[in-house]
Formats: structure tokens, C-alpha cells, sequence
């Protein structure tokens, strides 16, 4: 563990976010525990001494047996490795403790280097790992950060919530790492329902863990330090019976303690009995540009009257300390939107990418996000019903790390800017009051009070879609999208944005009698499916 801050410190702004609106939320053993207005993160301030980090407490690891401990690491190795053909090479864990990841990562072929504090548990790891496959250094990782020596993977579990900075942390890893190295990452998680139904007398509350995670916080901190292609899983799993040991507890939980007391010990090791209260990160190195980048996917089917104009816009928007690319997605049109397209086939920021048959504007976007390489991503239609001058305050977010996925909502609290078709009323009273009802289902179905969930102006870090998949291809991917995002965790935050609609005769392709069809499908599918 890094101790190079003083006992004493204080931490007066958010890792994750930088905010200073650090709330007391309660108290660990008289340490206090603040939760950041913004972003969720949870931390200790004033840190505890060292001392703290000297004393013996529960290891996790000790709540399961040596089977469980192996099935934990070939678990997490088959995560790490992708499959028996993954290339073999280096790997670094920093904090081994006994080298039981280290042995299976031995077995795998790796060359393997463990590092550990502990004096105890240096002299057990090297007796099962040191040799021709691996070695075990006693201290921290500060000792190889000057070093030349780098790694293909790099290993971390139950590390990042006792380090005195994990920002700092994660550059020195950054930089122990291979071009295309891959990092794993476990921590507790305050999204586990462990977390969320214990609260205070969860027992990874405890002053030697400074920091507590939920994945969203995590893949941000991750995202910021350089790290891409994050995907995250379900970790550091122990008994049921081993989250209701701390002591004062409420009855309820004396209860549940006094039961698990009674059950056989064989029972309290069986599959059924062990959950998870932690979250796996694996992410990969990427090469720092400098200068952040923004993807602006533009679908486009019959458009000839705005697309030329929509596009000249984006190009010209500047955004300052942001490179925008613009990919447009062509589906084939008839009336000559194609061909207005094809004029800036040559232009350095856009790539082009032409469907022969027109399959919806899901299935646009779709091709679109294949294609984008921006660290985010912003989805624009090519019609002119919004104002692209609002990409500043849609990206800024995003760029400060406080939020990874922003919606334009078009009406806020004052006002309701949604569709108004002076030619056409009854077709905006039909449609305003599906947008409301839509809307409805959405909050309730999924735990969210958004205004305007249905927007296009959905706007994200590319990494939030990582190893998702898509299959919706008209204005149901709209409901996908956001479902699939929620359902990982990242909850949007609305800003208002200006909007203009245009009218069925102008152009408007929703089909109010079949759309909707797929919209509930979506609402219903994509609650329950595994994602």
C-alpha cells in the first residue's frame, strides 16, 4: 500500500470528479465517511494513521476454502486471458498476499512477479511460486515505478480501496504496463446487494478501506488515467454468513448470524451460499493522444432538404480542448441525399459509410458506433430539429469525469418544448401524449425519473458501450440504448437542450401505428435479458 500522504490528510475534493461537495454521510469507528454530491464516490477523511493499516483484520479470502480460492482465480484469469489461444507473457499482481492467483497464473504459462508487504506472506508465496516462473518482491509498487520493466498484465485486487491515492496508483500501473497491456482490477462495490441492503453494517465499511466504488466511479477513474475496452464483472465473492459478523449489529442481523452459527459448515461454502460484494474491472492501455476526441454519428435516409447544412454545422462547431470526427451513415436514399454526401468523401474529419439497403435508423447507428473511435460519442440526426450550438454544454460532463452519459433533454422544468405542429395538431397531441406515457414506463420500470428519455441527443464515453451488443434497428434502439446503459449503471444526467420539431409533412418518419408496438417490446425485452 502507498503511504506518502501524511497520516493526517484530509481529502477536500472527489477522486473521481474533482468536485469539493463531500457530504458526511457517517462514521466508521470514529472515522468520518463523506460521499461526493456528484458522482456517488465514498471515502474516509481525515485519513487514519498508519497504524491502522498495521493491525490484523478479516481477510475476505479467509471466508472461503482452498477450492473456492482457486475457482475465484482460474475465474478471473479466464476473464483477464480471453480464452485458452490469449497470448501468454508477463503479469505483475501487486499485493499476492500467499500467491494462490499467482500459482494458476503459473500454471497458465505466465512469468509472473508478485508483490506484497507482508513479510508472512512473501515467505509462503515464494515457496510456491519463486523459481522458473515467477518471483516475489516484499513491499509496494513504488519500487518498480523507476524501473524500465514493464508487463503484459498487471493484477489488483482488493488494492485500490487501501491505497492513500488511487489516482496516482493507476498512472504508476499505467506506466508498468506494455502498449496494449490489460489490467484487472477488483474492489468492493457498493452496488452489490450486500452494500445495498446491510448500508452502514455493511462490513466492507472499515477504516482500513479509504475508498469505496460503484462501477460507474471505477470505469470513470479508469477512463481518465488512460485506460480503455473496460468491461466489468461480478468479484470478490464470500459466504452469505461471512457479511454478518460485525458486531453491533440490529437484531435482524443477529438473527441471520445466530443461523448461520447453526448450519452446518460444509453448507456455508456451497454454491448457493456464496455471493458476491465486489466488482472485476479489465481494461486495457491505450495510447494517450493528449486531446480528448468526441465521434458525432449522423444517420441519414432522404434528407437531401438539411442534410447539407447539418453537416457543414458540425464541421464548423469548434469545441475547445476536443478533436470532433464525424461519421455519417448513408442508407441508400432516393431523392439525392447520397450524392450531397459524397461531396465530403475527402474531407479529413468525416468518414463515410454507405448501407445498400435503408434498415432503419437503429441499424444506422449501430454501424456508426462500430466505427467510432472517439474517447465519446454523440448521436446528431441530420435533420435540423436541434441546435448543434448545445454540444458544449453536453460534453463538459463528460470532459470533468462527473458524469459518462448525458442526455439533451428538450424541455425542462419551465417550459414544454416538444412537438408543436401548427399544420398538424392532432398528430403533436397524439404524439406528446405517447411521449408521456412512454416516459412514465420508463421511470418505473427501470428506477429513474427522467423527463425526456427518448431524445437523440444521447451523448456517452465510448467505453460505457464496450462489449455491449445491439440488435434493434428502428427508433426502438433509442429505448436499447438507454436501457442497456441503465441496466449497467449509469444512470443519465438531463441538460436542457433548444428543439425545434418538424412535422409529419415535413419530413417526421415515426410511424405512430406500428412504432410504438416496438417500443413496448424494447420496454419489456430489454428489462429482463441478460446484458
Amino acid at each position: 500500500m502507498n503511504t506518502e500522504i501524511a497520516p493526517s490528510h484530509t481529502v477536500e475534493v472527489c477522486t473521481v470528479c474533482h468536485s469539493q461537495r463531500l457530504y458526511y454521510a457517517f462514521s466508521i469507528k470514529n472515522h468520518r465517511v463523506v460521499r461526493c454530491h456528484h458522482c456517488g464516490f465514498m471515502l474516509i477523511t481525515p485519513q487514519p494513521s498508519d497504524a491502522i493499516f498495521s493491525q490484523t483484520y478479516d481477510d475476505d479470502d479467509l471466508a472461503l476454502s482452498a477450492d473456492l480460492k482457486k475457482a475465484a482465480a482460474d475465474s478471473y484469469l479466464d476473464i483477464l486471458l480471453r480464452g485458452p489461444d490469449a497470448p501468454r507473457g508477463s503479469l505483475l499482481e501487486i499485493g499476492c498476499g500467499a500467491g494462490d492467483f499467482l500459482c494458476q497464473a503459473a500454471a497458465r504459462g505466465l512469468q509472473v512477479t508478485g508483490i506484497e508487504r507482508s513479510p508472512e506472506a512473501c515467505a509462503i508465496a515464494r515457496s510456491r511460486v519463486e523459481g522458473s516462473h515467477g518471483r516475489i518482491i516484499q513491499g509496494d509498487i513504488m519500487q518498480l515505478a523507476d524501473t524500465q520493466e514493464r508487463f503484459d498484465y498487471v493484477v489488483f485486487c482488493d488494492v485500490l480501496d487501501h491505497v492513500r491515492d488511487p489516482r496516482r496508483f493507476l498512472q504508476t500501473v499505467f506506466r508498468l504496463l506494455r502498449p496494449e497491456g490489460t489490467i484487472l482490477c477488483v474492489a468492493p462495490s457498493l452496488d452489490s446487494w450486500t452494500a445495498r441492503f446491510l448500508k452502514t453494517h455493511w462490513r466492507e465499511f472499515k477504516p482500513e478501506h479509504l475508498f469505496y466504488f460503484s462501477a460507474t466511479n471505477l470505469r470513470s477513474l479508469l477512463f481518465q488515467e488512460g485506460f480503455s475496452a473496460i468491461r466489468h464483472f461480478p468479484a470478490r465473492k464470500t459466504s452469505i454468513a461471512a457479511h454478518f459478523e460485525k458486531h453491533p449489529a440490529p437484531f435482524w442481523m443477529r438473527l441471520v448470524r445466530w443461523l448461520c452459527s447453526k448450519a452446518p459448515e460444509p453448507l456455508l461454502h456451497q454454491p448457493f451460499m456464496i455471493t458476491a460484494s465486489g466488482i472485476g474491472m479489465v481494461a486495457k492501455k491505450k495510447n494517450k493522444s493528449g486531446t480528448p476526441s468526441l465521434s458525432v454519428i449522423m444517420p441519414a435516409y432522404n434528407e437531401a432538404a438539411t442534410i447539407r447544412k447539418g453537416i457543414e454545422k458540425v464541421l464548423n462547431k469548434t469545441l475547445r480542448g476536443v478533436d470532433i470526427e464525424l461519421i455519417l451513415v448513408e442508407s441508400n436514399s432516393r431523392d439525392g441525399t447520397r450524392e450531397i454526401i459524397r461531396q465530403f468523401d475527402s474531407h479529413p474529419r468525416v468518414r463515410i459509410i454507405f448501407e445498400e439497403v435503408p434498415r432503419g435508423k437503429g441499424h444506422a447507428v449501430r454501424a456508426g458506433l462500430a466505427a467510432a473511435t472517439g474517447d465519446f460519442v454523440l448521436i446528431q440526426d441530420a435533420d435540423d430539429e436541434y441546435d448543434i450550438e448545445d454540444y458544449d454544454a453536453l460534453i463538459e460532463p463528460l470532459l470533468n469525469g462527473r458524469e459518462a452519459f448525458v442526455l439533451g433533454a428538450r424541455h425542462s422544468i419551465s417550459s414544454w418544448k416538444m412537438r408543436q405542429f401548427d399544420d398538424q395538431p392532432v398528430q403533436a397531441f397524439i404524439l406528446n401524449m405517447g411521449h408521456w406515457f412512454f416516459a412514465t414506463l420508463v421511470n418505473v420500470l427501470y428506477g429513474v425519473r427522467l423527463r425526456d428519455p427518448f431524445t437523440m441527443y444521447k451523448v456517452f464515453r465510448r467505453d460505457c458501450i464496450s462489449g455491449l451488443t445491439f440488435e434493434c434497428n428502428r427508433f426502438d434502439f433509442d429505448y436499447e440504448l438507454l436501457i442497456k446503459l441503465i441496466r449497467r449503471g449509469f444512470k443519465p444526467v438531463e441538460i436542457p437542450v433548444n428543439y425545434r420539431s418538424r412535422s409529419f409533412a415535413e419530413g417526421k418518419k415515426i410511424n405512430i401505428l406500428t412504432d410504438p408496438w416496438t417500443w413496448l417490446k424494447a420496454l419489456v425485452k430489454f428489462r429482463f435479458v441478460k446484458i
